[in-house]
C-alpha cells in the first residue's frame, strides 16, 4: 500500500495542477459553492466533462498558486482573479462558450429543506390546501399565525401564508412545519459570481446580452459622443459628418445673404428669385412616387408640339449635389 502524500506534497501537486490549468485555459467562471454537496459536485463535473474542468480548494492555496504562476510567467493578468476569491468559491476552467457553460452549471440544482439558522435565499409561501396532518398538529400553525380549519379529520390551510421572507433566518418552528409538510423550499447549486476572459473580469449578466442589445447600446454611446462633440465643438469621427453639414449650411447662408457665390449657392439663389420653382419641384416629387408614368409620358408629347421654352428640368436637384 502506497503511503499517503504529505501536506507539502499535496500543496505541490495542487500548485502544479492550477498552474497547468491557467496555462491551458483562458476563460474561467468563478462560482459560489455554498450548500453544494459532494455528490452534486460530482454530477456537475460529469456534466461539464469534455471542455471544462472544475477546481475547488482553499482560497489561500488558490491565491498563492496564482501569485506564484504570475511571478514565474511574468503575466500579471492572472492577478485579476485574486480579488474574486472571497468566500466559498471554486473555479471552472473552460474552452466552451461561456454562456452555454453557465447555463449548464445552472441546471444542476437540487432541492433542500429549510434548516434552522439558514438565511432564506427566496420568499417561502405555504400554499392553501389539505396538509394531511391530524388535528393534534394545529399547535404548529397557531404559533406561526397560520389560519386553518379541520376538514375530514385533517388540518387544512385556508389562505396562502408568507412563512419566511428572503434574507431572514429560518426559525425552529418554520423548519419543523415545512418538514412536516414535506416542503423543500430551497434549491442549491453552483452560482456564477464572476467571469474571467483573457485578463478581463466582468459580471455574469454580460453573458445575457444579445447582439441586438449590444448594437443598441453602441448606438446610444455614439449618439452621446456626437452630442457632446457638437456641444463643445470638438471634432470626432461621430460628429464630423454633422459638423461638415452645419458648416455647409453656414457657408450657404452667407452666400445667399451676400454677393459671394458658388455653383451650389447659384441654384439656391435661383430658387429664391422665383419661388414658383419650389412648387414645381414639390409637385414633381409626389408624381414620380405615385407611379404616374402614363400621365408623364403624355405631358412630354404635348411639350414636343409647343415652342421651345426655358426648361425647368435641371431644377430637380438636391441642395447637397
Amino acid at each position: 500500500m502506497a503511503p499517503k502524500p504529505t501536506k507539502a506534497e499535496k500543496k505541490i501537486a495542487y500548485d502544479s495542477k492550477l498552474c497547468q490549468l491557467l496555462e491551458e485555459y483562458s476563460q474561467i467562471l468563478v462560482v459560489h459553492a455554498d450548500n453544494v454537496g459532494s455528490n452534486q459536485l460530482q454530477s456537475i463535473r460529469s456534466g461539464l466533462r469534455g471542455d471544462s474542468v472544475v477546481l475547488m480548494g482553499k482560497n489561500t492555496m488558490m491565491k498563492r498558486s496564482i501569485r506564484m504562476h504570475a511571478e514565474k510567467t511574468g503575466n500579471n493578468v492572472y492577478l485579476n482573479l485574486i480579488p474574486l476569491l472571497v468566500g466559498n468559491v471554486g473555479l471552472i476552467f473552460t474552452k466552451g462558450d461561456l454562456k452555454e457553460v453557465s447555463e449548464e452549471v445552472a441546471k444542476y440544482k437540487v432541492g433542500a429543506p429549510a434548516r434552522v439558522g439558514l438565511v432564506a435565499p427566496i420568499d417561502v409561501v405555504v400554499p392553501p390546501g389539505n396538509t394531511g396532518l391530524d388535528p393534534s398538529q394545529t399547535s404548529f400553525f397557531q404559533v406561526l399565525n397560520i389560519p386553518t380549519k379541520i376538514n375530514k379529520g385533517t388540518v387544512e390551510i385556508i389562505t396562502p401564508v408568507e412563512l419566511i421572507k428572503k434574507g431572514d433566518k429560518v426559525g425552529s418552528s418554520e423548519a419543523a412545519l415545512l418538514a412536516k409538510l414535506g416542503i423543500r423550499p430551497f434549491s442549491y447549486g453552483l452560482v456564477v459570481l464572476s467571469v474571467y476572459d483573457n485578463g478581463s473580469v466582468f459580471t455574469p449578466e454580460v453573458l445575457d446580452l444579445t447582439e441586438d442589445a449590444l448594437i443598441e447600446k453602441f448606438a446610444i454611446g455614439v449618439s452621446m459622443v456626437t452630442s457632446l462633440s457638437l456641444a463643445i465643438s470638438y471634432p470626432t469621427l461621430a460628429a464630423a459628418p454633422h459638423m461638415f453639414v452645419n458648416a455647409y449650411k453656414n457657408v450657404l447662408a452667407v452666400a445667399v445673404a451676400t454677393e459671394y457665390s458658388f455653383p451650389e449657392a447659384d441654384k439656391v439663389k435661383e430658387f429664391l428669385k422665383d419661388p414658383s420653382k419650389f412648387a414645381v419641384a414639390a409637385v414633381a416629387a409626389p408624381a414620380a412616387d405615385s407611379g404616374a408614368a402614363p400621365a408623364a409620358a403624355a405631358k412630354e408629347e404635348e411639350k414636343k408640339d409647343e415652342p421651345a421654352e426655358e426648361s425647368d428640368d435641371d431644377m430637380g436637384f438636391s441642395l447637397f449635389d
